[in-house]
């Protein structure tokens, strides 16, 4: 198989305190942003933060005029942690080509609630995208890329609003696929499978409002990776979401090698309070976690470093939820704000490995080998720059090497060091290191 022939498929956590900003690479040119938390902060010599929107803007592949290209940007709801920067990305010389919203949005702002400035700036723009898809519709065309929308979730109020003039194809509801990026078809590489939000929470706190979804990747040679967003839901609205996927056979919905956990490892997802007021921890969802979970799964918790110890009124992330997920997966809770180490962390990434699957790749070991396998991560500009995501982060990737977790299932380490053999028979450094992306 050549290099040519590699799939370029793979999700990035970035290291952004606790806050979310996740990237979805699909293909070459189809790249997806989950939330963006860009803060003033990561201009600093000593920051340990990243300056997300200057990294895309260096690594993104570029449409026909040369402008850095993101297909779709996703807001799993308007919490300043999740859409911080976002004006500075519509400043920015990326082009969005399309914009995915919750309703939510839209009943803020029609009872008068106070958003944030960047939370404003979202909506502004997913009004003029509404605006800009009405006019091209009417004049017989579809919208062009950097004017598309999508509307994912419904509102008792929807008739309230602009985008209730929408047509039907312009919104997702839970229960549904989506497999086109800024109208490519993608199917046979991608789809986010809708969860959440549910009509019945749109007036509820805005946390239970977040976007939820399963992302699924697949190679050419049909390897899958299976990754669950679920923003910040809370325990109920969590288990609203696999109770309704099994009671309607959609188990393979809730499958996942890759858990970004919910409200940046909260305890509230797995704990509540009893009637005396004491932590009560709810099993049944953790017992959820574990039937749904790979036979190797991590769990990301985006997230400044965990504390020592928790005290009672503290935010997150919280020991007590990653004691739980730890119980639930082979490897350990991996930490945007540690990873791989407190004082440098780095991008959290994982590339979907053909015959494997989604695979850490280390930045402990900077110049250790890789296999021809893994050279379909490396995302660049194209020929224009020729430059890969992981470059830009001054990594040279290699697959991770952690200690195996005592368990009877195989770890992810040893899976990843079976596919480096299996590529190239031995142990010997390859001549080509890779990125993320082609």
């Amino acid at each position: 198989m050549t290099y040519t022939d590699l799939p370029d498929q793979g999700v990035v956590f970035w290291p952004v305190g606790t806050g979310d900003s996740t990237t979805i690479v699909i293909s070459a040119q189809l790249v997806m942003q989950v939330d963006l938390r860009d803060m003033k902060a990561a201009d600093e010599d000593d920051a340990v933060v990243a300056a997300v929107i200057d990294r895309l803007a260096e690594t993104l592949p570029t449409n026909d005029d040369g402008d850095p290209y993101l297909a779709v940007f996703a807001l799993t709801h308007i919490d300043l942690d999740h859409c911080c920067g976002f004006g500075d990305l519509l400043d920015s010389p990326i082009v969005i080509g399309e914009l995915w919203a919750t309703p939510r949005m839209w009943r803020e702002l029609a009872d008068g609630e106070e958003l944030c400035e960047d939370a404003v700036r979202f909506q502004q723009e997913a009004e003029r995208r509404v605006a800009a898809t009405l006019t091209a519709l009417a004049e017989g065309r579809a919208p062009v890329s950097g004017d598309r929308i999508r509307v994912i979730g419904y509102d008792d109020d929807r008739d309230q609003h602009s985008y209730s003039q929408l047509p039907d194809e312009y919104f997702s509801t839970p229960g549904q696929v989506v497999s086109t990026i800024d109208r490519v078809p993608v199917s046979e590489r991608f789809e986010a499978f809708i969860h959440a939000p549910f009509r019945g929470d749109c007036a509820g706190e805005r946390n239970e409002t977040s976007l939820a979804m399963q992302i699924q990747l697949q190679a050419e040679d049909g390897t899958t990776g299976k990754i669950l967003l679920l923003g910040d839901l809370s325990y109920l609205t969590i288990k609203k979401i696999f109770d309704y996927s099994e009671e309607h056979d959609r188990s393979d919905r809730l499958a996942f090698d890759v858990m970004l956990s919910s409200h940046h490892c909260s305890k509230k997802v797995m704990y509540g309070s009893d009637e005396a007021g004491n932590e009560e921890r709810k099993q049944d969802l953790l017992d959820q976690f574990d039937t749904h979970a790979a036979p190797v799964a991590y769990v990301v918790a985006s997230s400044r470093p965990f504390r020592n110890k928790d005290k009672p009124g503290d935010n997150p992330p919280h020991l007590l939820a990653r004691e739980a997920y730890e119980e639930i997966t082979t490897e350990p809770v991996v930490c945007t704000g540690e990873h791989p180490t407190i004082e440098d962390p780095r991008p959290v990434v994982f590339a979907l490995v053909p015959g494997q699957g989604l695979t850490l790749v280390s930045v402990d070991e900077l110049d250790e080998s890789t296999s021809d396998e893994l050279k379909a991560v490396e995302m660049s500009q194209g020929a224009s720059t020729g430059r890969s995501l992981l470059a830009a982060l001054g990594v040279t990737s290699s697959v991770e090497h952690a200690d195996a977790v005592a368990s009877e299932r195989p770890s992810g380490a040893d899976l990843a060091q079976d596919a480096v053999r299996q590529a190239r028979g031995d142990d010997a450094t390859p001549p080509t290191t890779i990125g993320f992306g082609r």
